[in-house]
């Protein structure tokens, strides 16, 4: 094992890691923040922790679009929604409804009226189905889970809920896999990935949420022959693989369909696309990208990229544009843009190892395309942690800004909706040119208890505020440690 301190620098490091915690709820209210970069505004507060009025947001219902996986149903932190409110003053920006957490390292999904939020409570992983307008609650499931984290971090899931055709599939830090009904929660099937495929206890456990593709639910598994089951947890480097590396389940049984690679599992989630007229999924596991076809198993190849120490993870989910797909880590590599064809690639570009400087090193943020340029938080540490603009075709940086510690996006309107993990909420303007901070602000509360310690109001996202905002149907959601709120960002028409 590892000496203690220098297993904290480690985890403390690896943001595809967000640890809650329970609290009880309370009334909340909100205060101006203060900005050196922008004016922050009040916002108009909720009439009580998780309930809002049904007439104040129900009419955006008929509008919009779902949300009913991790980045979004492309997975690319990308929202069609138009009208956002740009000025964040109260009574414009408005508190709709929050909710407390129990321990989880992700937000919710959101498809047909309802809200999906999956953690950890004690000794139970537990699904909550909200009302995504109001946050009352419909149904919940829980089933016990015993994960503890190598590095001390809480045992919360780390994967968003993925919701497809009147099901939710989850999969926890412990390797559950569950297929649910959304309609009551009721189960539908289940399999012990861990078990079934012989893995081998990943640094924080399992992180990389499933996606659909026709009657498939593809998952990152990752396990070990026989003879690797007593390698003790975290020993990856010592870790072989036994095909299945990617397996695809029949989404309605739980039959195994295909198992594919040696390769172990990463922080990742898997990437559909069509380029050509024909389907891809791209899996950026902890060696590298595998490139297969998701219907059939058929891989295409391999690319190799990570970095050589064993205390590194690939977490940042491929971009892919056109024909061309971007991976990017923070280890050591960097980014590579690959220009993919049946059967193989061509390096596009890649960072030079010869040199220090990377043009961009995401962490667990994935980054966002727009109009030729890539946008996202580069920097493995929070105090070195930049906002960056780079030229898609070149990988060269048009602008980069310290100081706003890592940060996820969400792409709307023109605009980027940025969380800093200190918990400060940023509405950018879409530029390559520059940084262009349209508002931010800081959501507070008022409670006795926050400012009997002399630290006045208490931040309702408590950092580490890891997870990137999602927005749907006008309604955005972002969450920090042990809370989780929405905001409406859209009018309703």
């Amino acid at each position: 094992m590892f000496h203690r301190s220098f297993a904290l620098v480690f985890v403390l490091s690896i943001g595809a890691l967000v640890s809650g915690v329970v609290g009880c709820g309370e009334p909340a209210g909100v205060l101006p923040a203060t900005s050196a970069a922008a004016p922050a505004a009040a916002i108009a507060p909720a009439p009580s922790e998780g309930i809002a009025p049904k007439n104040a947001v129900q009419e955006n219902a008929a509008h919009g679009q779902d949300w009913p996986s991790f980045l979004g149903g492309n997975r690319d932190s990308r929202s069609s929604e138009t009208g956002i409110i740009t000025d964040w003053s109260s009574p414009n920006f408005r508190l709709v409804w929050q909710r407390k957490l129990g321990t989880s390292y992700g937000i919710g999904s959101v498809s047909e009226g309802k809200y999906y939020q999956f953690d950890r409570f004690g000794d139970e992983a537990k699904l909550t189905c909200l009302d995504a307008r109001t946050g009352e609650q419909a149904w919940e499931f829980s089933y016990p889970t015993t994960y503890a984290d190598l590095y001390g971090y809480a045992g919360g899931p780390r994967c968003s809920p993925v919701i497809d055709d009147g099901r939710v599939y989850l999969l926890g830090a412990e390797g559950m896999l569950h297929c649910l009904a959304t309609a009551d929660g009721s189960l539908i099937w289940k399999v012990d990935t861990i078990d079934k495929f012989g893995v081998i206890q990943n640094f924080f456990g399992v992180g990389a949420t499933p996606v659909v593709e026709g009657d498939l639910l593809i998952a990152m598994i990752g396990g070990s022959p026989p003879e690797d089951q007593q390698l003790p947890p975290g020993q990856l480097d010592r870790a072989s693989g036994n095909g299945s590396g990617v397996v695809a389940f029949n989404k309605k049984t739980g039959e195994v369909i295909y198992k594919i690679s040696q390769e172990l599992a990463s922080y990742s989630s898997p990437k559909l696309a069509s380029i050509d007229g024909r389907r891809w999924c791209f899996v950026f596991a902890r060696g590298g990208l595998l490139a297969f076809h998701p219907e059939t198993g058929v891989i295409d190849f391999e690319f190799p990229w990570r970095a050589p120490i064993l205390e590194s993870v690939n977490a940042s989910t491929p971009v892919v544009v056109g024909n061309e797909v971007f991976i990017s880590e923070t280890y050591g590599p960097g980014s590579a843009l690959l220009a993919v064809k049946p059967g193989g690639y061509e390096i596009v570009w890649q960072d030079d190892q010869r040199r220090r400087e990377r043009s961009m090193q995401t962490h667990w943020n994935t980054p966002i395309y727009q109009d030729g340029y890539l946008y996202g938080s580069s920097g493995r540490h929070e105090r070195n942690a930049e906002l960056r603009c780079i030229e898609w075709k070149t990988g060269k940086v048009m602008w980069s800004v310290p100081g706003l510690t890592r940060s996820s996006l969400l792409y709307v309107d023109g605009h980027f909706v940025c969380l800093s993990e200190d918990g400060v909420l940023r509405l950018l303007k879409v530029n390559p040119q520059k940084y262009e901070v349209v508002t931010e602000i800081t959501l507070k509360k008022e409670t006795a208890g926050d400012s009997a310690f002399g630290l006045g109001p208490a931040r309702l996202l408590k950092a580490p505020a890891w997870a990137a905002p999602i927005l749907s149907h006008g309604l955005l959601y972002v969450r920090g440690a042990d809370r989780l709120v929405c905001l409406e960002l859209i009018p309703a028409k």
